[in-house]
């Protein structure tokens, strides 16, 4: 019994020894989610991410730039086009802010072309762009081209030109003044040299016309301005007459005839947008440099020839001694000193005063 007992004893130490073996030969594993939960599984081969070659949208460049005018004003609406290496064609067209930018472009050379509505065309030097750069092109400058102002005229001309009298007719200042010769469409159609006479000859036998005529001469009168003329009722009757003839025959003259013989409009375009400073210099220039009736911006032979020819011709009726040269050229260049004066302020206050006035502040 006792030796059966020790053989099952040797027995059972022996298979416990081999059973013990057996288990510390095997791998010992961990549960890695209990132990170290961000620990990589040891039994899955960690992944390794090789460096990839360059990114297309690191090697892309960018090309932007700011469309002005002359008068240091944004330009917006400005058409910009842009033409690659390889011949591919962008377009934009600049905001608000005058600005327009190109992105994601390969390296090469690009060329810009700007175009902005009555301005000149800009075409630049090939630009080198380098992989990733962004290369900010200098201001662009368009001027108010000479012969890019147009005028489209749709429909019957003869139409369409009486009705800018008719809307000429009825715009005056707080109702009561005239102020038939501001436009402010800047697209308006040219008026022909029949209503071109009937305008002037409207304003000419307007009340108001008379009471300007008026204020003439009375401030000749209180300056002592052609003495010969005297004193009192009497002189500023010679006065009066006077101012009349000369004020009549410039406007008949520089509004009327020499307009429909040089195919100018004797109208003052109202701009209505950019900078005071340009605003300004546009204003007072329009006393020397007018729209032709087909668009194009020329000389105000018009308006300079009306006021010397009345300044000659005032030498039919002011005194003997106030006659001559000297007095073409006093009457003559201070009408269209005051011209100037006159744009000033119709470009700056007469606009929101003016009953009718249409299409403001439609400068391009």
């Amino acid at each position: 019994m006792r030796a059966f007992l020790l053989t099952g004893f040797v027995l059972v130490v022996s298979s416990l020894a081999s059973a013990s073996r057996a288990q510390a030969q095997q791998p010992v594993s961990f549960a890695a989610s209990n132990v170290f939960p961000d620990a990589p599984d040891p039994q899955v081969p960690a992944q390794t991410t090789a460096p990839s070659p360059g990114n297309p949208a690191q090697q892309s460049g960018t090309i932007s730039g700011t469309v002005l005018d002359t008068g240091n004003d944004v330009v917006q609406g400005a058409r910009v086009d842009l033409t690659g290496p390889a011949g591919e064609h962008h377009s934009s067209l600049t905001g608000s802010n005058g600005e327009f930018s190109f992105a994601g472009l390969p390296p090469g050379a690009y060329k810009i072309r700007v175009t902005g509505p009555g301005m000149s065309t800009f075409q630049s030097n090939p630009i080198a762009l380098n992989a990733g750069e962004t290369r900010l092109v200098p201001h662009v400058v368009l001027s108010i081209a000479g012969t890019t102002t147009s005028v489209t005229v749709n429909g019957d001309k003869e139409a369409l030109a009486e009705e800018q009298v008719q809307i000429a007719e009825q715009q005056r200042i707080l109702g009561v003044i005239p102020n038939f010769y501001s436009s402010y469409d800047w697209n308006a159609p040219p008026m022909q040299a029949r209503q071109k006479f009937k305008l002037i000859s409207r304003s000419l036998i307007d009340p108001v016309f008379f009471l300007e005529v008026a204020g003439i001469a009375g401030a000749e009168q209180y300056q002592g301005i052609f003495p010969a003329y005297g004193c009192c009722l009497l002189g500023y009757g010679k006065r009066y007459g006077a101012a009349l003839a000369n004020q009549a025959t410039g406007d008949f003259l520089g509004r009327g005839v020499f307009p429909s013989i040089f195919h100018q409009d004797p109208r003052y375009f109202y701009k209505g947008t950019g900078s005071f400073a340009s605003r300004s210099l546009y204003a007072m220039s329009a006393a020397i440099i007018t729209r032709s009736d087909s668009g194009r911006r020329m000389p105000n032979y018009s308006s300079i020839l009306g006021n010397l020819s009345a300044g000659a011709l005032s030498n039919l009726y002011y005194p003997q001694a106030d006659r001559g040269v000297k007095l073409v050229f006093l009457n003559g260049l201070g009408s269209t000193g005051a011209t100037a004066v006159g744009n000033l302020v119709r470009e700056f206050i007469l606009k929101d005063l003016t009953s009718r006035a249409k299409g403001a502040n439609s400068r391009p």
